[in-house]
């Protein structure tokens, strides 16, 4: 990939997206936790230690070769994106679950992120020597440009929160064009490879799609997890962070085949989610109105 695109534009598309995700916290989400704490554990017990395994199943089932198959764990090790907040508002889910598990998992991916990744690179060895190798001070780079907005918008929502509030929808509306433009930058870079890329990881990011969305749904469900927060749950876990995927493939890696991965994630995805989130909204509402929705977590 163009190394400006790479070394500029990437970190810059995140930081972007990241202010946005600020704009909607407030200090009182991570207070939240302690409210709500049988819902984040299970939302990161799912999200940190389930979809790993079930990605390295999925890699060894399809038998990729080696350097998809590490980009299909990056991605798996990427915490919740901020799509998942409007997705989760347009079918009933806590919003302000989801707000809290991107940002306390945002933070804690700064340590599983590299574990995960560097397990796959060392496992499927693909073949590139010392090249490769996510260093934990490198993650701590990227998570730079994605905390630090963070906090600056937490901070503009706070002195300003009428600013904060008229810029929701734009700032929603932009970070989805950026995303689109991450996207659109891998497939052109690997523009000669993609058509053999898609055959390759196009069927195993669409079963880790569906995988993720179910088991952020059924497995809080479950677990006495009321519908609105398991819709938040399965949002969360099932719309991961493409644009991080892709840049630490990009730009810490070096790597853009490795990001193919994201990179196809981030385009099935959206009507994915779209489809699941019809379908349990259809079938949870009716239960909830009868209240039969079991205590909250």
């Amino acid at each position: 990939m163009d190394s400006a695109l790479a070394t500029v534009g990437l970190p810059v598309a995140l930081a972007i997206i990241m202010f946005g995700l600020g704009l909607s916290l407030t200090v009182a989400d991570f207070g939240r936790v302690a409210r709500h704490p049988k819902a984040v554990a299970v939302a990161l017990v799912c999200q940190l230690l389930i979809l790993p395994v079930i990605a390295f199943g999925l890699v060894k089932l399809f038998n990729l070769e080696p350097l998809l198959a590490v980009g299909v764990m990056l991605l798996a090790a990427s915490p919740g994106g901020t799509t998942a907040n409007l997705f989760s508002h347009l079918f009933h889910g806590d919003v302000a679950l989801n707000v809290t598990l991107t940002a306390v998992n945002s933070i804690i991916a700064v340590v599983t992120l590299p574990i995960v990744t560097n397990f796959a690179l060392l496992y499927f060895d693909p073949g590139e020597g010392n090249a490769l190798g996510l260093q934990f001070g490198k993650v701590v780079q990227v998570f730079a440009i994605v905390l630090i907005p963070v906090a600056l918008g937490v901070l503009v929502r706070r002195l300003y929160p009428g600013f904060a509030a008229a810029m929701d929808k734009p700032v929603r509306i932009g970070s989805a064009a950026v995303l689109v433009l991450v996207i659109v930058g891998t497939v052109v870079a690997e523009r000669e490879n993609i058509g053999g890329y898609i055959a390759s990881v196009g069927l195993i990011t669409l079963l880790f799609c569906i995988l993720s969305l179910t088991i952020g749904y059924f497995i809080p469900r479950q677990l006495g997890i009321t519908s609105r927060q398991s819709i938040a749950c399965s949002m969360e876990i099932g719309i991961h962070n493409s644009t991080l995927a892709i840049t630490i493939a990009v730009s810490l890696l070096a790597n853009v085949t490795m990001a193919v991965p994201a990179a196809v994630y981030g385009v099935l995805m959206f009507p994915v989610a779209a489809v699941f989130g019809w379908i349990i909204t259809r079938n949870a509402a009716p239960q909830d109105e009868r209240g039969s929705a079991v205590p909250k977590g």
